[in-house]
């Protein structure tokens, strides 16, 4: 493997670590309030429609489209989307007490039933499966940075060769890590995931700071999707289920960083490079365990490759249910309605 081949497989990584870091950032948020949120998937995917949609919109009502309005209009649509999906999966939840898991599973497959139904209407509208492009739109997402791109060798073409969406998702990481850690209102955050009844004594808005969490935890999983379709695929729309996929693995990446937002930094990562291995492993190698398996066809080793995201990923979930640490442990309440006549 040379130079420009490993140049290439990282920059992909964190590519597709950026899409799920998003989403493991947003659901962190969620979990550390007690929420339970698994609409990962299908807020992920409303915000991507949303963003693609006013995107399109706008494109094809302008002759001369600017980049920096489609992107200011596709963050809004993102963001407003994602918002009222998570408003309405607070309201359900902590209003109504409703379930928390058969919530998140009816969200996700609400948000793909959504994501598909206008992304097909889209696909009319410009003409066929595999036309829509908000070219122009896309462009502002993924320019690279004019003071660092080329500069710093290997280092730089690995590191600076990405959108501005990457580095702000590195910056919420950090953040995030701090605002749990030390604020008020985010230690405050994490007495209500661990046990909202003393929270709810001590005059800590339980109602308000569940809310909070979940309406912003899903405004940042939605710009995983908005960064999915205008990075990750280049402002276009796919009716299948790989952002579902993706929203999946988000989830798991809370359990791999041990509800530490820092950790998805390297984790999200660590999942990008697995799952582009299938390309960038050197065919001797896959000969050679072909041989060893007795397969007929080294392209079977391509396939077994695919499967090293959720293999790891599998390996992870039981690793983390071994840890006896409490600090690697999620919130005591995560996933219980708090009734605050039973305290």
């Amino acid at each position: 493997m040379n130079t420009a081949q490993v140049i290439s497989w990282f920059v992909a990584a964190i590519t597709f670590g950026t899409v799920i870091m998003y989403g493991c950032i947003g659901e962190t948020l969620n979990q550390k309030a007690g929420d339970l949120n698994l609409g990962v998937p299908g807020v992920m995917q409303i915000g991507a429609i949303a963003g693609l949609a006013g995107a399109f919109l706008y494109e094809r009502s302008t002759a001369n489209p600017s980049a920096v309005i489609g992107m200011l209009i596709a963050l809004a649509a993102t963001v407003l989307a994602s918002t009222l999906s998570g408003l309405l999966y607070a309201f359900l939840t902590v209003t109504l007490k409703v379930n928390q898991n058969v919530t998140g599973l009816t969200l996700t497959i609400f948000g793909t039933g959504i994501a598909n139904f206008f992304g097909g209407n889209m696909m009319k509208l410009s003409g066929g499966v595999g036309t829509i492009s908000v070219a122009t739109t896309s462009s502002a997402f993924r320019a690279k940075l004019p003071f660092l791109a080329g500069k710093f060798g290997t280092f730089g073409a690995i590191v600076f060769s990405h959108g501005w969406m990457v580095y702000l998702c590195l910056f919420l990481a950090f953040f995030l890590q701090y605002f749990l850690n030390k604020t008020r209102t985010g230690l405050n955050l994490r007495a209500i995931g661990e046990n909202p009844a003393t929270a709810d004594a001590a005059a800590i808005n339980v109602t308000r700071y569940k809310y909070m969490a979940a309406v912003i935890g899903c405004a940042i999983c939605g710009m995983g999707g908005l960064f999915y379709v205008m990075d990750y695929i280049q402002g276009t729309w796919a009716n299948d289920s790989a952002m579902e996929a993706l929203g999946w693995l988000a989830v798991a990446l809370v359990i791999f960083t041990s509800w530490k937002p820092k950790n998805a930094t390297w984790g999200a990562y660590l999942f990008g490079l697995c799952y582009w291995a299938y390309i960038y492993i050197p065919v001797e190698i896959s000969r050679f365990f072909a041989e060893k398996l007795k397969l007929q066809n080294v392209t079977y080793m391509q396939n077994l490759y695919k499967m090293l995201p959720y293999l790891v990923t599998i390996i992870v979930l039981c690793t983390v249910s071994k840890r006896k640490k409490r600090e690697n442990q999620g919130p005591s309440s995560l996933g219980l309605s708090y009734f605050r006549e039973e305290r």
